[in-house]
This record gives structure tokens, C-alpha cells and sequence, in this order.
């Protein structure tokens, strides 16, 4: 299979779709297409979030907020996966998360695709015109290093999360994004809530519970999200907008 994550809406997708199908069979899974536009930072987060729960694939990305530039196009080689995307660092963290998860090789390989930059191009469209058509080559090949175009490169744009600073009796983070619940999910880890009951988030107390449902509807609390991180969120409400929190925002943890 190919996935596609963009941050194009409608109906962009389609025509990276109808490029792909013209070279190949690939059963086509789409991931999204309504990431924050042009966060790279957040596409990346989802990605690393999403990538591991798929068998082996071939895995396109557009977020290209430097499109038409002379930033790179990359493949991304980690964990039997495949990650076509500009070289700004969206495919990193996911990566690193499959190699880890790999059996054997934990390795993380990166080739750069070698493209007409010129009239065949267009200078806002090289998800149609670049990635498509190199995520339709990937996924055919038996090997990366066997397609012509695509070279090895030693360097790249990586991309991490801040780290938390995390003491005896508090813990200091930021908000890296907010899913479509409002919920506001930061870099702290899941341990520092271990057996707390409260906690002050920004100087105020708010409830620490391991479901939303355990508070009424409207009341706000500080739970553990999915993906393992510390999350301000409120029952059957918007937690950004309870705790005032934003993407990027610093939050301060006390207990």
C-alpha cells in the first residue's frame, strides 16, 4: 500500500492520487489531509503517532511549507518502511519510532530525489509533481538503492521534540499540539502523574483522572492521551480553551 498525509484539504489529494495509479496498482490509504497547514512540527508529531500501526509500507508526506525552494525531496528508510517527503524534518520522529520498533535493523537510511526542478515542475504542486510520482517509484522497487535518481545522503534535516524539564516536585513543558477535541497534549511524559490525584497546571489546581468521563460534562481535567504524553482536556469539551493553553504555549506542572 501507499499512504498519503498532506496538509491540502480538497481536492489536492486527488490528483497526487491519479499520478500514482498511473504508474502502479498500490492499494491508496489515506492518513489525513487536514493537518495544521504548513506545521510541519505537527504532521510530524501525528505521523509518529500513526506510522507504526501499519504493516510495512510505502508512506507519502506533504507538508512543504518550503515548496518551490531548494530544499530537498527525500525517502526516509526505517523499520521496512518508506517515507517520501520534503527534507524538512516531517519524517523524522515517525522514523525513528519504526526503527526502534524494528526487529534487527534499528538503521534509519535517507536518499534524496534527484528531480527537473524546472518547467516540469510546478513551483506549488511538487506533492503532484515530485512525491507522487517518487512514492509510486518506492513503492514498486524492490530496493531504494536500485532506482536511478535517488541518491544516498549523509545529511539531513532532523526534527525532535523539546524534552521536558522534569524535577521532584514539578515538571516543566510545552504544548506541541492540539487534536480536534481541544485537547492541549504536551512533552511531559505519563509518569509524572503517577498517583497524583491533582495537580497544579499553571498555578491551578485541576484533577488528574485516567478517563474524561470520571469528570461531569464541562469540568476540565489533566489526563494521559494515547500516545503515552500529559494532555489538559475537558469532558465533552474544548481543554485549550479551559486551561487558555495554545500550541507552543510553556505549562508548568506542580505537585
Amino acid at each position: 500500500m501507499i499512504t498519503l498525509a498532506s496538509d491540502f484539504g480538497t481536492p489536492y489529494p486527488a490528483a497526487m492520487k491519479g499520478v500514482i495509479l498511473r504508474q502502479c496498482d498500490a492499494r491508496l490509504v489515506d492518513i489525513a489531509h487536514d493537518f495544521p497547514r504548513q506545521d510541519v512540527r505537527a504532521a510530524a508529531f501525528w505521523l509518529r503517532e500513526t506510522l507504526p500501526e501499519f504493516p510495512s509500507a510505502t508512506h507519502l508526506v506533504v507538508v512543504d511549507p518550503g515548496v518551490g525552494t531548494d530544499r530537498a525531496a527525500v525517502v526516509v528508510e526505517a523499520g521496512g518502511h518508506r517515507i517520501v517527503a520534503p527534507d524538512n524534518g516531517v519524517a523524522l520522529p515517525a522514523a525513528r519510532r519504526l526503527a526502534a520498533q524494528a526487529e534487527g535493523d534499528a538503521e534509519i537510511r535517507v536518499w534524496e530525489i534527484q528531480y527537473d526542478d524546472g518547467s516540469t515542475a510546478s513551483n506549488t504542486f511538487h506533492g503532484r509533481d515530485v512525491f507522487a510520482p517518487a512514492a509510486a517509484r518506492v513503492h514498486e522497487a524492490d530496493a531504494v538503492a536500485d532506482l536511478s535518481g535517488i541518491d544516498p545522503v549523509a545529511d539531513w534535516v532532523d526534527l525532535r521534540f523539546p524534552e521536558p524539564d522534569i524535577g521532584d516536585d514539578g515538571a516543566a513543558g510545552e504544548v506541541l499540539v492540539v487534536d480536534d477535541f481541544g485537547n492541549a497534549i504536551t512533552n511531559v511524559p505519563a509518569r509524572v502523574l503517577d498517583g497524583l490525584e491533582t495537580v497544579a497546571v499553571n498555578g491551578e489546581s485541576a484533577p488528574v483522572r485516567d478517563a474524561y468521563a470520571e469528570m461531569a460534562p464541562g469540568e476540565r481535567l489533566v489526563t494521559v492521551g494515547s500516545h503515552g504524553n500529559v494532555e489538559f482536556a475537558v469532558n465533552q469539551g474544548r481543554g485549550d480553551d479551559a486551561f487558555d493553553l495554545s500550541v507552543g504555549d510553556d505549562v508548568s506542572l506542580a505537585w
